[in-house]
This record gives C-alpha cells, sequence and structure tokens, in this order.
C-alpha cells in the first residue's frame, strides 16, 4: 500500500511539475505596411508633379498592385508561409496595410514575397476577393490577372491626352512578369517584439531601375510587348524603412 501512495505521489508531483514548466509557443502578429513614394516624397495623385530620370514632369493618376505569397524568413533558415492574395491600392488606404497573423513567436531575418499571381491562380478563372474583376485587375480578353498599374500623365507623352499607362501581367515565357522580393531585416527581429513591418514601394525605381523609362517612347504597355522590362524594374521598387 505504501509503494502504490508512492507511485501516486510521485505521479502527481510530476504532473504539477509539468504544468508549470509548459508553455506553449506563442502566437503573435505583424502587419505590414506598404507607404508609397516618388523617390524620396511621399506619393499624392494629380496634383503633384514628378520628373523621372530624363527630367520629364509626370503626374500619378492611379498605382495598383497585387502581392502574394508572403514568406517570413526564420533564423534558423525555416520560413512561415501566408497564401492569401493582397491588392495594394493608393486609392483604399486600408488595403496598404497586411495583417500577418498565428505567427510564432520565434526570430525572423527578412520577409519574401512575389509581385504578380501565380500560375495556379491565373489558370482558375475570375475569383472572389482581392481577385474579384470587380477590383479592375482582370483581364477579360486575355483571362490572367494584371500584376501591376501605373497611370498618369506626362507633357512627354505622344498618347492621346499625353497619358501614360503600364499595365502588366503575364506569367508565361517568356514573358513571364511574376516577381520575387526578398528583403532583409538589418538583424534578426523577434515576433513579439515587432508589431509594424514598413515597405517603402518607389514609383520612381519602375521608370528607372534597370531601363530607364522615356514617356516619348514608353507611354503605353498594355500587353506583352515591353511588359518584361518594366516588370524588371518594378522588382528593384521596394525596401524596408522601419520596423516597430
Amino acid at each position: 500500500m505504501k509503494k502504490l501512495l508512492h507511485i501516486i505521489f510521485c505521479v502527481a508531483s510530476l504532473g504539477l511539475a509539468m504544468s508549470f514548466t509548459y508553455k506553449p509557443v506563442e502566437k503573435e502578429k505583424l502587419t505590414v505596411i506598404f507607404d508609397h513614394y516618388v523617390g524620396d516624397r511621399l506619393l499624392q495623385f494629380d496634383s503633384v508633379n514628378y520628373k523621372n530620370e530624363l527630367g520629364q514632369a509626370y503626374i500619378v493618376t492611379k498605382f495598383k498592385y497585387y502581392i502574394g505569397n508572403i514568406r517570413l524568413k526564420k533564423r534558423n533558415g525555416g520560413t512561415v508561409a501566408f497564401k492569401d492574395y493582397y491588392l495594394i491600392n493608393e486609392e483604399e488606404e486600408g488595403s496598404k496595410k497586411i495583417v500577418l497573423e498565428k505567427l510564432p513567436g520565434e526570430e525572423y531575418t527578412g520577409i519574401e514575397f512575389i509581385i504578380g499571381v501565380d500560375s495556379l491562380h491565373n489558370c482558375s478563372g475570375a475569383q472572389s476577393g482581392a481577385l474579384d474583376p470587380v477590383n479592375g485587375m482582370f483581364w477579360t480578353w486575355n483571362s490572367g490577372y494584371i500584376f501591376l498599374k501605373l497611370e498618369g500623365k506626362s507633357a512627354a507623352s505622344k498618347s492621346p491626352g499625353h497619358v501614360f499607362e503600364y499595365h502588366i501581367g503575364g506569367y508565361k515565357q517568356p514573358a513571364n512578369c511574376i516577381r520575387k522580393i526578398s528583403l532583409h531585416f538589418s538583424k534578426p527581429m523577434q515576433a513579439g517584439s515587432m508589431k509594424e513591418l514598413h515597405i517603402k514601394a518607389d514609383i520612381a525605381e519602375i521608370l528607372k531601375a534597370k531601363t530607364v523609362i522615356d514617356f516619348s517612347k514608353y507611354s503605353s504597355v498594355t500587353d506583352f510587348h515591353n511588359a518584361t522590362m518594366i516588370a524588371d524594374n518594378y522588382m528593384n521598387m521596394f525596401s524596408i524603412t522601419d520596423i516597430k
């Protein structure tokens, strides 16, 4: 009887000890905020004149793009993946904030995502949410998504009304415009200590990053012609400006 009571006491003590020492991995959330700029100036529609690398003045009237396949890179080499797509739209302030939930409380070294929509979702027809055609980012004639829209006006443009428009999409080679973005933190960050991640999206880079865009030559890119040229530029428009 004494042995049985001793065993019961030991088991109870072990269970009590485990209840005090076991701590489940906490889940955090991170808000990713996209801030739109032209160079070092905050983007403003219609009223502000900017200049490209060639000194051509322009205004911006529309700017929106798709972000998807977000992955936060762990310090140990793994990643945490988020499968949703998001339409970032300058005209909708709330769209520029993405909340990533149920983030394991570990250390992270960077973030990855694509600008565009992958082949699977392109081949699935019109969808809902951010991928709903009502958002004006679906080519009915081409049965595919527009990855990025940048529109504006410049006196240098030879198009009617001096407009310029870049509607970039396409997931098939040789006109694949999906671009993977990989950004690194300046130091590893603990999930619980970072609540907001600010990412700058710079329109000036779309007009110069690899190829300087001359509005008099490239005022309209709305199909596969020259689309990859713009895509190679926009993959360089993102940078991390703040973590807090």
